[in-house]
Order: C-alpha cells, then structure tokens, then sequence
C-alpha cells in the first residue's frame, strides 16, 4: 500500500451531443495534464460524477480535491451534510428531528439503538413540545421568545427509565414552528441517585421531628429507644445497610462510645477505639481526620480492625454537627468493593442527621438538667431567708427557756431539723446525687419479710455515699443481704470474687461507667440482672441504648421513689428466675 497523500479529481459531466463547447473542451483537456503532474507526487483517484467523489470522500482522507468550479457549491454541500451527519452520529446522546406533524425525519444512531417503545415516548415528547410551541402568540414566535428550549423528563415505566429531553423549535424566517430538534439523554442513574437523596432529606426530617414538645413526656431510655428504632430502620430500609455501629465521641476521654449498632458481633463491639489517625483503626482515623473512607478490601488494608465476621469491605463516616466531628458511622458488607462513591454521600447526608438528632437528644437532656438546677438554686434562695429567721427565734427560744430543759430539747430538735432541711436542700441542687425519694418514711417502719428479697446477694454501686447508705438500708429492711461499692473498679473486682443475684449500678462514675459494670457482668457464667441509675435523665455516651440492646433489666431515673426501686428489683430478679436459661 502507497504511503503516498491522495488528491481526489473529479472528472467533468459528459460532453452534450450537441457541438461540443471549446471552453469545455479546453477544461477536460486543463485537468487531464494536472492530473498526469500530480501523479508524480500523489495517488490520484478518479471520480466521474458527484455522487462517486462524495463517495470517495466517505470512504478515504484526502490531501486535496480537484473538480471544475461548478461542482465545488454541491459537493462542498453534499460534505457539509455529510460531517453534520458523522457529528450527530458521533456524539453520545440521541438526536432526532420531527416536524409538525409529529413525524421523526431523522434520528441518529444513538437513538435508533434503543428499542422502538423508547423511541415512540421520545416522539411524542417531542409532539407535545410542537404543539407547546405553536400554542403561543404569534408576536412571541416573532419575538423569538419561541425559540426558547423545552426541558422535559420522560418516565418509561416498561423499562424503568428516565429520559431528558432538550427540545428547541426550527423556525422559518417568519417565525412559523416547522419542526423541532431533540437532544436524548438516558438520566435514569442521575435521576434514581436524586430520589435517594430526597428520600435521606425526608428520613432526617423525620429524625429532626423528634422535637422538644413530643419528647418532654419521654424520659432517656424512651427517647433513645425511638430515636434508635428510626435510624436502625430508616438505615436498613432506605441505605439498604444491614451491619454498621455508631459510636459517640467522648471529648473528656477522646473514646468512641458505642452507641447502637446493627449486626455486629460482640467482639466488634466492644473493641475500645480512640479519635486518632494511628493505632484505632479506621473509626479513630475518621474521628480524628473528619474525612469519610471506603475500604474496598480489608484483608488489604492496615487500619482495618475487627468488625463483621468475613468482613471484606467498610465505609466509615464522620458524623458532623456545626462542622464538628461527634462521632463516626461505621458499615461493613460481606462483599468487595461493596461502596461506592454514590454510597460515601448517601452516607455522609445520613450521617449529619443522625449527628442532628442526637445532638438534640443531649441538648434536651442537658436543659432538663440545668432547668431542674435553676429551679433548685430559686428554691433555696427564696427559703433561706425564712430559715435563717427561724434559727434566730430558735436560738432566741433556747436563751428565754434556760432552766425548762423540756422546752429547750424541743427548740434542739428544730434547729436540727433545720439543718436536715437545709442538707436535703443541697441534695436537690447537685441533681445527679439526689436520694431516694420517700426512703426516709420507709426506714422507719418494721422491717418487710419479702421472699423474693429476703436472702439475696444485692450489690450496689454508687460514687456517692449517701446513695449507697440510703439504698443499701432500704434493701435490707426487705432482708437482702447487700454489699455496695463506692466505684466501678471495686465493683468489677467484687463480681470475679463473689456471685449476686442484682446489680444496682449509678452510670456516671469517676473510672468506669455503669455500662462497664454491666459488661462485666455479661462475661459472668451465671449473669446476674443489671438496673442501671442517672440523674435526671443525664446519660451522655447514650449507655442505656447500648446496654438495653444486650439484656439490661432496668433504668431508674433519680429521683426515683423508694418503692418504685423495689418494684423493679423485684420483677428483674423475677424474671430472671422464670427465664428457660435460669431453669
């Protein structure tokens, strides 16, 4: 094959019968010794009529094109055609044309590829746009306000597809609609990745609508409770996520606190993690970096700890409230390369509502708290005034009454009630140490003979002694043979060296929590109930959730009546002793 450039000539239309013309004569003549001179330099190729040379051109690339200048004006055509054709076949949407009468006149080859059912939908599409287009006033068309493009979404229910079409009108020079010209694009990915994230705006709208007013008749656990049951479904059923674990970071510790988890094995669960890009994983790597991560495979990747049995891929993200990172959300899949791009957003959208939701949870918490403070510190203020005078008639009292020692005893005994008063008091004002309501009256009645108390081992864990005072004796009116422990720690240490029948455990300890507590119950082979203590509700690494998913009999909010303390340590050693794993 000649490497040669090739010149296309294009020979001129037969002589007519009549007396040949010698201006036509002399040009055949003209191209013939052109001809044979570029031969010398290139391959010529002969065509001796237009449609041969428009022919040729299709088919070769050529350096260059001789013909009489009569023949340049339907030939340049004839190519013009020809490349507006190649174009519009080229590019990767569907073109078509349809005139006014809804007729396609022509139609790429990116649209003829989708089957006849689509093309019917793109035509009709475009026929209502015709008819859009003729509806307006003639003085708009003339204006050229009709030449505006036509957007428009077409749903193919047969196929589930979503086209897009852009459809502007061809107008002649007095502005009459002869046809319209349609641009095709296949947006069923884009559109159903919009419908997923409408879908995830309308769930976390549904999360924020856990507001102050439907919440103030629900107490920590109740809220939590709700608040999980949402974002565990909303999670399966619209991310299609099946294993995943929120954690909560703890700014004091710098630990991710496990809050609720789906599918997880205990061992995943329980791995301590901190916010830090080494040593802690991947969840410790996004709490500290505040950046999303796919890991595509784990068996490849160093930061991947332990998480869903056969594991082989994970999509961790932060959670983020007010550009602030308070928390990750953690998925696994069985699959490689189960996450996708698309998936990290979905993902991330999710997870600022989560973050949302929880973080208001806290806030109302945190309110109740300082409201039931305030009101505390009102309480004492407007009563100190009256207290102080009655201590200074007492003391008054005990001054006239010297020699009626009677009477004097009695004065005694109202100042020392008021300082009982003024101790309660003070109790209510620090919240979380408030005792227990009602205990008081009870102390002072004959002790209850209970067979469900009477003889069983009760241990109770509280960093507060007046707490533990005032529980323990209550317990043991009703005969319970009960042991206390002033922290966490102590009380771990008791439960691998004695075996109880209840554990009474505060949350909020100096070093271990209560969910500790009840952890370290858990590994125990006979696993003694767990109710768990707060003060006014306060439970900021969300352990209630946590331990309520593993088998926690119980939550009581302080300040609780005495009676209700016993009802519920009651009914968990109860069912303990009715369940099939205790017989």
């Amino acid at each position: 094959m000649s490497d040669r450039p090739k010149v296309l000539v294009v020979a001129p239309h037969p002589e007519p019968p009549a007396e040949p013309r010698r201006a036509l004569r002399d040009s055949v003549d003209t191209q013939k010794q052109i001809s044979f001179a570029l031969a010398d330099h290139f391959d010529v190729v002969m065509a001796s009529t237009l449609d041969e040379a428009i022919a040729a051109l299709r088919k070769d690339d050529f350096a260059g094109v001789l013909s009489d200048a009569g023949d340049f004006l339907p030939l340049e055509r004839a190519l013009v055609t020809q490349q507006a054709g190649l174009i519009l076949n080229t590019i990767g949407e569907g073109v078509c044309v349809v005139d006014a009468e809804g007729r396609p006149g022509f139609m790429n080859k990116r649209l003829l590829a989708w089957p006849e059912p689509v093309r019917e939908h793109v035509r009709k599409a475009c026929q209502e746009a015709i008819a859009f287009f003729l509806s307006l006033p003639t003085a708009q068309i003339v204006q050229g306000q009709s030449t505006r493009c036509r957007r428009c979404f077409v749903p193919i229910e047969e196929s589930q597809q979503h086209l897009e079409l852009m459809i502007s009108p061809v107008l002649t020079p007095n502005g009459q609609v002869v046809q319209v010209v349609a641009v095709v694009w296949d947006a069923t990915a884009t559109r159903r990745l919009q419908q997923k994230i409408d879908a995830i705006d309308r769930a976390g709208r549904e999360l924020m609508r856990l507001d102050a007013e439907s919440l103030r008749g629900l107490h920590a656990q109740q809220r939590l409770r709700l608040l999980e049951e949402k974002i565990i479904g909303f999670a399966k059923q619209l991310m299609h996520f099946d294993h995943f674990a929120i954690r909560l970071l703890d700014r004091t510790s710098n630990r991710l606190e496990l809050v609720m988890s789906s599918g997880l094995p205990p061992e995943a669960l329980n791995i301590e993690l901190f916010a830090s890009t080494e040593n802690n994983g991947i969840s410790g790597f996004v709490a500290a970096s505040g950046r999303s991560y796919i890991c595509s495979d784990v068996q490849r990747d160093p930061r991947y700890v332990t998480g869903l049995d056969h594991a082989k891929s994970s999509l961790t993200v932060p959670l983020m409230s007010m550009d602030r990172v308070v928390g990750i959300f953690n998925v696994e899949s069985t699959q490689l390369a189960a996450f996708t791009e698309d998936d990290r957003q979905f993902a991330e959208i999710f997870g600022r509502y989560i973050a949302m939701a929880l973080s208001t949870l806290d806030l109302l918490v945190r309110e109740r708290v300082e409201v039931s403070t305030r009101v505390a510190d009102s309480v004492i203020v407007e009563l100190e005034g009256p207290l102080n005078d009655i201590e200074l008639d007492a003391r008054d009292l005990l001054e006239d009454f010297i020699g009626n020692e009677p009477l004097r005893d009695r004065v005694d005994q109202i100042l020392s009630n008021l300082t009982i008063i003024r101790t309660s008091l003070q109790q209510v004002q620090k919240g979380t140490n408030t005792t227990v309501l009602g205990a008081r009256q009870l102390s002072e009645t004959p002790a209850v003979r209970c067979p469900i108390l009477g003889g069983r081992r009760i241990l109770v864990v509280d960093d507060e002694p007046n707490i533990r005072q005032t529980i323990g004796a209550l317990l043991r009116r009703y005969q319970a043979d009960v042991t206390v422990a002033d922290c966490g720690n102590a009380a771990i240490e008791l439960l691998g060296r004695q075996v109880f029948d209840l554990i009474l455990s505060d949350i909020r300890m100096p070093d271990r929590t209560g969910y500790e507590v009840f952890a370290a119950t858990q590994k125990l082979e006979q696993r003694p109930p767990v109710i768990l203590m707060t003060g006014f509700g306060y439970d900021p690494g969300h352990t209630i959730v946590r331990a309520s998913q593993e088998g926690l009999a119980a939550v009581l909010f302080k300040p609780f009546r005495a009676e209700h303390l016993i009802n519920e340590v009651r009914a968990a050693i109860r069912a303990r002793e009715e369940s099939p794993a205790h017989a």
